[in-house]
């Protein structure tokens, strides 16, 4: 009876786990579904952002830019890595750390200095002991506002300025669907500007009128590109860890309940045994009293 009574206790204990997987899987599915119609508005803008102002800058001398293109030997790198507060999203975390620390690893083989600014708790419990962390801003997903990113991509780009970072990359997950994430290293600092042939003839061909003039328009889209550019890898990366604790949580009230059709077969088998057993038992000791 021992035994049965372990076997109760074992599938009230992962029917109990079912619950609270299912519970935060449909949690997840609703976060999931702003989410992603926040990243999907913001993709367009973000795209036609950096499209005008590569074909504004096409014809533009390759310093347009100002310190922000400048090109330096890369001594000192800046990794920005978006992971999440929280776990139960599956390989979402590790994959972003072990994306950046073969970065690192790479960077230090080549004698690169490398800081670390964590957008996560999980990102920073996993590099703190092994990376130099410039720091941690986990707080952003606490309230997750352009403003707030806005300001990290402003200071980001001020410390870039005072040459104390060559190079600036964002390593985050890219939203596909619910269940595939993509990990992005992307080049954030310093901007990338194509000239000349680098540039769709058809566009750069097309005559336009410019006021004010194509000098001021790039340096004030710059900045706002920067933002812009920033705030879209935190919008993925929030689509994606949603979608993949969905995912794992899917996947683990499936398994829960894989569980405990096998705990409800086992103990109905053990049960059966046991009622046995004492039919058995009864039947032997009246034939003892017979006789």
């Amino acid at each position: 009876m021992a035994n049965l009574k372990e076997i109760r206790s074992r599938i009230s204990s992962v029917g109990s786990t079912m619950q609270i997987t299912n519970a935060m899987k449909m949690v997840s599915a609703a976060k999931l579904k702003r989410a992603q119609d926040s990243i999907v508005q913001l993709r367009p803008y973000a795209d036609k952002l950096r499209d005008i102002l590569q074909n504004i800058s096409s014809t533009l001398d390759s310093n347009v830019g100002g310190e922000l293109t400048v090109q330096r030997e890369v001594q000192k790198l800046l990794l920005v890595v978006l992971t999440s507060n929280r776990g139960l999203a599956g390989a979402f975390n590790s994959s972003i750390v072990k994306k950046t620390n073969s970065i690192i690893e790479e960077a230090k083989q080549k004698g690169i200095e490398v800081e670390v600014l964590t957008i996560g708790k999980k990102g920073f419990d996993f590099l703190k002991n092994t990376s130099k962390i410039y720091r941690n801003e986990s707080h952003l997903w606490d309230d997750l506002k352009y403003e707030s990113v806005a300001a990290i991509s402003e200071e980001i780009t001020e410390k870039f300025i005072n040459a104390e970072f060559d190079e600036v990359r964002i390593v985050y997950n890219q939203f596909r669907n619910a269940a595939n994430q993509t990990v992005i290293d992307e080049h954030y600092l310093p901007v990338q500007i194509k000239t000349g042939d680098e540039v769709d003839t058809n566009i750069s061909t097309v005559d336009y009128i410019f006021e004010p003039s194509k000098e001021e328009i790039v340096t004030d889209l710059i900045p706002q590109t920067l933002k812009t550019q920033l705030y879209k890898a935190v919008l993925d990366s929030n689509a994606s860890e949603h979608g993949a604790r969905m995912t794992a949580m899917h996947k683990a009230t499936d398994n829960a309940d894989t569980l405990r059709r096998e705990l409800i077969l086992h103990y109905n088998k053990a049960r059966q045994a046991a009622i046995t057993n004492e039919i058995l038992e009864i039947v032997g000791g009246a034939e003892a009293l017979d006789s």
